[in-house]
């Protein structure tokens, strides 16, 4: 059930995360480097869910600035998401198990000011500047946050779990 309140976006962005963070904080480099069988590692998810936190926050900016806000990326149509993130994944490919979670933790840090921010009208209000829909800044905020911390947990518990099978 998508959060209503300021509160419980917090809430859940803290508690998502807190699962998250867990789960990776003892992984080796190897480990999360491992690709599973469609080329995905570990890294590769994070260095992804930091990334879409920062696109959120870039199209929340662009909506109140007035500017068409591009969905989900120049040259992008929500239907070539695939293409998007592979291209995503060799962008980030260089980087090391430390930096792909230190961007996380960043991108986490940013998203918790953002909510910080606004008060219940602003989050919840109204719909998003921008998306030309009917959710709002904190249903954009749940799904790049909260909602894809979840999501990335449940992939690497299947990881893992295939892993040690």
């Amino acid at each position: 059930m998508p959060a209503k309140t300021k509160d419980a976006l917090l809430a859940a962005t803290l508690e998502e995360y807190g699962k998250l963070d867990a789960l990776i904080a003892h992984l080796s480099d190897a480990e999360a480097a491992a690709k599973d069988q469609d080329d995905t590692s570990i890294k590769d998810v994070v260095g992804h869910r930091a990334h879409w936190i920062g696109l959120f926050l870039g199209w929340h900016e662009e909506g109140l600035a007035g500017r068409e806000v591009v969905f989900p990326a120049s040259g992008y149509k929500w239907n070539q998401l695939k293409a998007y993130n592979a291209k995503l994944r060799e962008a980030q490919s260089h980087l090391s198990w430390t930096e792909a979670r230190s961007l996380l933790s960043e991108a986490h840090a940013r998203l918790l000011a953002f909510i910080a921010r606004h008060d219940d009208a602003e989050l919840y209000g109204g719909p998003m500047r921008g998306p030309h829909n009917d959710w709002t800044p904190g249903r954009w905020a749940e799904a790049a946050g909260p909602s894809h911390y979840r999501s990335a947990s449940k992939y690497i518990r299947l990881i893992l779990k295939s892993r040690r099978a």
